[in-house]
């Protein structure tokens, strides 16, 4: 090796450590966004099939702050079949603020704009939300509350399932509200990359159907849980979950008219069933 090689190395090396500092020293930037893309075999929102038990591609995006504000959007598909109104896809906008309450606990609080391109104006509706996470060891545990207060989109525009396979409003623009609780708790396995979680909500709205048979708790008051395992590899997440409800097979053939490819579908879109999704984050 030359003299001149050997000082270039030597160079190298000593600004090393200096890289290495001013790496460190860095200040965390003010503003970072994060998103993920998924694919999963059925896309179930509080335990109801929004996709006619069939594969749903879902992405999202947020930008946060460090103050603790953030903006966000997630999307997904539905079941095809023109749903919402004529709309094949939800749009969510959230925003909200997360406050750091001690090292580990944390107050969520916010809104969600549910939105339904392509479909009628009347299915889009707000839910504000608050949510309190807090870890302990390998445990997370959050419990939350949302509530949407009265909108056409969580009225009862209809009074049986009859009414709304044949598109007659029994009271159209009736306005109700709705309110969900639930509580998730996610356990790391200790020298592995999985995660176990279980998930349980309750639902409590109005007993109908709204605008264009759609319901954000369609048989009034019910509730659904979940239970999986997450596995991680870097950016790469794959779960598998058991997910269900206690609507009964009979309860859940009234909610066809919105939520399937067809009003003679089959199938219960609020019944159990095992799920599979793969998630990457970046």
């Amino acid at each position: 090796m030359s003299i001149r090689s050997i000082a270039v190395l030597a160079a190298l090396t000593a600004a090393a450590p200096a890289l290495a500092q001013s790496d460190e020293a860095a200040p965390a930037p003010a503003v970072t966004v994060s998103g993920s893309a998924s694919i999963t075999s059925d896309y179930r929102f509080r335990g109801v099939s929004q996709s006619d038990q069939e594969m749903a591609v879902q992405g999202s995006i947020t930008v946060a702050h460090e103050s603790g504000a953030y903006v966000g959007t997630w999307a997904s598909n539905l079941s095809g079949w023109g749903t919402f109104g004529g709309a094949n896809m939800e749009l969510d906008l959230i925003a909200g603020y997360k406050a750091k309450l001690s090292d580990n606990a944390t107050l969520d609080v916010g809104a969600t704009w549910y939105m339904y391109p392509g479909g009628a104006d009347e299915t889009d509706f707000v839910e504000p939300y608050a949510k309190l996470t807090g870890t302990s060891g390998p445990a997370t545990l959050t419990a939350g509350v949302a509530y949407a207060p009265a909108q056409e989109a969580l009225g009862r525009w209809y009074r049986t399932g009859a009414e709304a396979a044949a598109g007659v409003y029994t009271d159209a623009g009736d306005k109700e509200d709705n309110l969900y609780l639930w509580g998730d708790a996610a356990v790391a396995l200790t020298g592995t990359p999985l995660t176990a979680k279980a998930h349980l909500g309750y639902s409590d709205g109005n007993s109908g159907l709204g605008p264009n048979a759609t319901s954000l708790a369609p048989t009034g008051t019910y509730w659904d849980w979940s239970v999986g395992v997450d596995a991680t590899w870097r950016n790469l997440t794959l779960g598998v979950a058991y997910v269900g409800t206690d609507i009964s097979d009979r309860d859940a053939a009234y909610l066809r008219p919105s939520f399937s490819k067809g009003q003679d579908g089959t199938g219960n879109i609020a019944g159990g069933t095992g799920l599979v999704s793969l998630t990457a984050a970046f």
